[in-house]
């Protein structure tokens, strides 16, 4: 293109072959960078200056004890010494698959001490994921917490060099707790360029194999450091995150890029999300502000309190990663006392957040993350409260999508705007409301029907804890609409009637109810901690039979049936079956 405003640089390539175009126009990178929104920094280094500033700071709080800063740094630069060693550098991709904590923010800040790109992913989902990503990314090194990892990882073609966390490795395999006898290692300086690509985020998306969004070291450290600076306030003193979610996930990325390397805060993480324990933490840890999805907050807000508990230091609880249901935020302000800050945002470069109760609005989009539009079908800007698509574009605006063009045709204008799929609007004051996914809808007998819709005004009802609607399918009108409840502790459960009966007090269209109720002790849990609507669909077809009669209403013991869920005692965020 010839079009001033969409001239860019030429794409990134990595010691692999593989290329990362920033699309982008270079004007609005510029522009960015000229208001200082853009630190013309990389990650390490910022991270170094964390550590120089503040070596006796406390940076990490796991389940093995506390890293001060200092600390930290020193494991940083033997892990990358290692990596070295394995003929491991700049411009390669090293992928990272470990449980929270010390070894994951290790290895993560080594590889960008060695000017590489992380390409971190959580645990669950089987060795599928290992195989495609590592495959698709081109990746030239890994760092692997399970055998069967380690196992789908052999034989893969430029796989340079595999490490494990285990005491002991098979042949091949490199173990991650020695030191490389070469000495200490030497960063470059600076080792990447700020606008070199950082980290690959991962996400599930609709797509069939997991998507990959490149971000750059700019924005991490700029537009996704803001979003942070701003939902937690940055008060006086140093903010102390407690993050619930994988730190390998895109909501995770808030935990080592951001806290750790842009902003020196505390980063307080345990290897197995269990409610017990995290409510344990916000007593001991003292953090400021607790991250997690919807599902881990409501389970904690649930709990009864613990002896002599003690959370005076806690400023806000922040929600993402899933809709926020009203009876769900009412109960963590009554039990902490604290804003449930929500953020409506995606590892594709969207966001926006908002701690106005009930306010109904995902809050005012901000500029120095991402600014927001609302577009019609035919590309036309949408009028003030109009639906149309959510895009975006700002600091926080991702490279591109890996590998996948094809995904770029499809969620990026030719002027870099981020299509985020979901269908939303902006009111006369500019606030986002956010009205459910356009693809994400159920079509009975030729209607549609946004779940979203449905789930938030069952979120409304106190005596429901979760809600989630699925289509099941139907001979007559090709799709039904199910909803899958979780009661909250102590109320009965409902029936379909007293749950129609609900939405028709809210004054939802009558075509909109749901026809068929599953009553679940528990929702099925994906590796991020967000509700896995796959499984519950399948769940909820084969629990009321197909064709089912219109009006059934079943009760499902998951836990007793085998399912895992994150929350449960000693289970891990792992995918459900």
């Amino acid at each position: 293109m010839t079009a001033t405003h969409t001239v860019r640089e030429a794409p990134w390539r990595s010691r692999n072959g593989l290329e990362l175009p920033d699309r982008v126009p270079r004007a609005d990178r510029k522009a960015w960078e000229a208001r200082g929104l853009c630190p013309d920094a990389d990650l390490f280094t910022l991270f170094r200056e964390n550590a120089l500033a503040a070596p006796d700071r406390e940076a990490l709080v796991d389940d093995r004890g506390t890293l001060t800063y200092a600390e930290l740094y020193a494991e940083v630069l033997r892990v990358a010494g290692l990596f070295a060693e394995a003929g491991l550098g700049a411009r390669d991709v090293i992928a990272l698959r470990l449980p929270n904590g010390r070894r994951a923010a290790v290895a993560e800040l080594a590889v960008y001490a060695l000017g590489a790109v992380a390409l971190p992913y959580p645990l669950g989902g089987g060795v599928r994921d290992t195989r495609s990503l590592l495959a698709r990314s081109r990746a030239a090194g890994a760092v692997l917490g399970e055998p069967e990892d380690i196992e789908a990882a052999a034989g893969l073609p430029r796989l340079r060099a595999v490490f494990t966390t285990a005491s002991t490795a098979p042949p091949g395999v490199r173990r991650l707790d020695r030191t490389a006898p070469g000495g200490t290692f030497r960063p470059a300086e600076p080792p990447a360029a700020a606008t070199a690509p950082a980290r690959l985020l991962v996400s599930s998306g609709s797509e069939t194999e997991p998507k990959m969004v490149a971000y750059s070291h700019q924005a991490m450290a700029g537009g996704r450091a803001a979003y942070v600076r701003a939902l937690a306030g940055f008060p006086a003193g140093t903010p102390r995150f407690l993050v619930l979610v994988p730190l390998a996930s895109s909501y995770g990325s808030l935990g080592v890029p951001v806290a750790l390397a842009a902003l020196g805060a505390t980063l307080i993480v345990r290897e197995r999300f269990d409610a017990r324990e995290a409510l344990r933490a916000v007593a001991d840890d003292r953090p400021t502000h607790v991250f997690g999805v919807p599902t881990m907050l409501r389970r904690m807000a649930d709990l009864p309190r613990l002896p002599g508990e003690d959370t005076t230091g806690l400023r806000a609880l922040v929600s993402s990663g899933a809709a926020l249901p009203a009876s769900t935020a009412t109960a963590c302000r009554e039990r902490f006392g604290v804003p449930v800050v929500t953020v409506y945002g995606s590892s594709d470069g969207v966001n926006c957040h908002t701690a106005e109760p009930g306010g109904g609005t995902a809050g005012t989009p901000d500029p120095t993350v991402a600014a927001i539009r609302i577009v019609r079908p035919d590309g036309t800007p949408a009028a003030p409260g109009e639906p149309g698509e959510i895009q975006a574009k700002g600091p926080m605006t991702p490279l591109c999508y890996v590998g996948a063009p094809e995904l770029d045709a499809r969620y990026r204008t030719p002027t870099g705007w981020v299509r985020s799929g979901d269908l939303g609007a902006l009111d006369a004051e500019g606030r986002l409301r956010v009205l459910g996914r356009l693809k994400n809808v159920v079509i009975r007998g030729g209607y549609t029907i946004s779940p979203a819709e449905v789930e938030h005004e069952l979120g409304a009802d106190p005596h429901i804890a979760e809600a989630v609607c699925v289509p099941v399918p139907d001979e007559e009108f090709g799709e039904r609409l199910c909803a899958c409840v979780r009661p909250a502790p102590g109320a009965p459960a409902p029936s379909l009637d007293s749950v129609t009966d609900r939405l028709r007090a809210r004054g939802l269209e009558r075509r909109k109810f749901p026809e068929y109720l599953l009553v679940l002790d528990r929702m099925p849990l994906r590796p991020t901690g967000k509700v896995c609507r796959r499984t519950l669909a399948a769940r909820a077809a084969e629990a009321l039979g197909n064709p089912a009669p219109p009006g059934a209403t079943v009760r499902v013991n998951l836990k007793a049936e085998g399912f895992t869920h994150a929350g449960e005692e000693g289970d891990s965020l792992r995918d459900t079956p």
